[in-house]
């Protein structure tokens, strides 16, 4: 795996994936014109566990209607501002079995997400469950 990040004004960054995919990072405290790099890492690990909940409910045959994963972080206060806690809250929809989705979250999080693994390696992650219907 590849990737690259090219300056290109003030505080703002191309950075580029090895599958030529783009982002655009603002180190400027606002991040008005893009995320920060951290907020990147944040929304991977949403994507990273969510990606591998829906394969498994996929699997099991859930009927699943719908997922969605949020993050809440808290970072150190000294350099380098690790995450020290997060809050991830699973909202699944659908007739998903309270079983199905409590594993498909605890393979996520013992076994399959790397974001997760590198994250869990600095911070406490908390695992919530919310069923909507």
């Amino acid at each position: 795996m590849q990737a690259n990040a090219t300056w290109k004004s003030e505080m703002l960054f191309d950075a580029t994936s090895h599958s030529a995919h783009t982002i655009l990072f603002d180190g400027d405290p606002a991040h008005t014109r893009g995320p920060s790099p951290m907020e990147v890492v944040l929304m991977g690990l949403c994507g990273c566990t969510a990606i591998d909940v829906i394969s498994i409910l996929k699997k099991k045959r859930e009927p699943f209607t719908g997922l969605s994963v949020s993050a809440v972080a808290e970072q150190a206060g000294e350099p380098p501002k690790v995450f020290t806690q997060v809050r991830l809250v699973y909202r699944v929809s659908g007739g998903v079995a309270a079983k199905s989705m409590e594993d498909a979250v605890r393979l996520s999080e013992t076994k399959y997400c790397a974001v997760g693994g590198m994250i869990s390696q600095t911070a406490k992650i908390e695992y919530v469950i919310e069923y909507v219907d």
